[in-house]
């Protein structure tokens, strides 16, 4: 029988990939602080989202999860904002429309600062400091100052976070995302990309339709779903004071939400069974996301999912798989067949960027665009033989125009990667990329849909 959950009981239990705060004091007084502030988001937007993700459990929908690696105070302004959404609508649109599949859109925005290091400190030119765990904890400059961690970064996060959210929800519902303006949508520099031509050619198709639509005398202005969009936040759920904070009882339901943001996920660093992070997650009512690495064995993998989901509820877990191009195809496949013998309703999802981290010649810590590419690929194949469902992928991707990921259209070099390397912590696809790889994501969706139609079709002719 499990233990009593309450949003602190994680405190009592061994925990990983914590910072060392030098002033308790004042870290349980942020902590007060927090909680007296209104929530993020709210525990309707959640189970929406819980309703949705079950849609793409059950094959009927996809799910796109991405954004920045770590998101930054420095580099936070409208500008930015704006082009990772421009950018994620085209995602979504050349998805929807080319594979014929609706698409659940959510953002690693509006709470993405903490990050999991593999190690806790770090050694430059005989100097030896802590880590850089993400702006929400420390600085990235390398001083004794900077990489302190301080309580009151906290603070500063929630309010970001706040205003990231005001902006989004604009965005999403003021008009901005009207499928009229998908023209529009087009960064400049990707203007003159191998991606811009293809993209261009959808968007005249879709325009092509609109137009046919009120020919016919529709009337698009009363179809909202044509005007704006549903656009989810998710962040990894590492510094856990932070999310206790932000725990509240749903005044509706009577049930405990996380209100940071909509979708919460667990690192492959802090999966620990008995440890702090499952702890917490087990008892919010939040979708749950669950990073899969190689060291995850089957038996583990039911063991965390009877813990996390224990009433086989569709839509709650997401298990965003991480192994690396050169080790999925060994390594997937007894993790589905596992889950799919217990009968468990999980939405599985493809996070092809963390398995293939390599450093360059340059020193520049990179991803090479092809083996991002193989992994996808691959897990499609492996849940095609499988007779499973592949759900969604999971990017760590931004609308700058960075040289962070070396390949893709452009075919960005080692070399080229100074020129404009702007990660504090691990490197993002460009826009270019980022739409490259929907182009991609569309062919094995629509692949896909013709070979689960194909076995109908027998059926169907006898």
């Amino acid at each position: 029988m499990a233990e009593r959950w309450t949003p602190d009981s994680w405190r009592s239990k061994p925990i990983v990939q914590v910072p060392d705060y030098p002033d308790p004091p004042a870290l349980a007084a942020v902590e007060k602080q927090l909680a007296s502030f209104p929530p993020l988001v709210f525990a309707g937007e959640a189970r929406q989202l819980k309703k949705t993700l079950a849609r793409v459990a059950a094959g009927e929908a996809f799910l796109l999860q991405g954004g920045d690696c770590a998101e930054s105070f420095a580099e936070h302004g409208a500008n930015n904002i704006r082009d990772f959404f421009r950018v994620f609508l085209q995602m979504a649109v050349v998805l929807t429309y080319a594979a014929a599949s609706p698409v659940v859109k959510v953002g690693r925005i509006a709470g993405q600062f903490a990050k999991p290091r593999s190690a806790p400190t770090e050694k430059r030119d005989g100097m030896e400091l802590p880590s850089y765990r993400g702006d929400i904890i420390n600085d990235n400059d390398f001083t004794p100052q900077a990489r302190q961690p301080d309580p009151r970064r906290q603070l500063q996060a929630y309010r970001q976070s706040a205003a990231t959210l005001n902006l989004l929800r604009a965005f999403a519902q003021g008009g901005y995302a009207n499928l009229g303006s998908v023209h529009q949508w087009m960064l400049g520099f990707v203007k003159d990309s191998p991606q811009s031509r293809r993209y261009m050619e959808l968007a005249d198709r879709i325009s092509e339709a609109l137009g046919f639509m009120r020919a016919c005398g529709l009337n698009l202005e009363n179809h909202p779903e044509l005007r704006a969009t549903e656009l989810y936040t998710s962040h990894e759920a590492l510094l856990l004071g932070f999310e206790e904070s932000m725990t509240r009882i749903d005044s509706t339901s009577g049930d405990w939400y996380c209100t940071s943001g909509h979708m919460l996920w667990i690192g492959d660093r802090t999966r620990q069974p008995d440890h702090a992070h499952i702890e917490f997650c087990r008892g919010v009512e939040n979708p749950i996301g669950l990073k899969c690495g190689p060291s995850l064995k089957p038996d583990e993998l039911l063991r965390l999912i009877d813990t996390l989901d224990p009433e086989n509820e569709p839509g709650r877990l997401t298990l965003i798989c991480r192994f690396g191009a050169d080790k999925v195809g060994e390594m997937l496949p007894p993790l589905v067949r596992a889950v799919k013998r217990e009968e468990r309703n999980v939405v599985w999802s493809c996070d092809p960027m963390h398995g293939n981290t390599i450093s360059a010649a340059s020193g520049y810590k990179t991803r090479p665009f092809d083996r991002i590419l193989q992994e996808v690929k691959t897990f499609f194949t492996v849940h095609a033989g499988e007779g499973t469902t592949a759900g969604g992928v999971h990017l760590e991707m931004t609308g700058q125009n960075v040289t962070e990921c070396t390949g893709g259209a452009r075919a960005i070099t080692d070399e080229d990667l100074d020129s404009r390397y702007h990660t504090f912590c691990d490197p993002r696809l460009n826009a270019d990329q980022s739409i490259e790889m929907a182009f991609l994501l569309a062919e094995l969706l629509k692949k896909d849909r013709v070979t689960r139609a194909a076995p109908l079709s027998a059926v169907a002719s006898l």
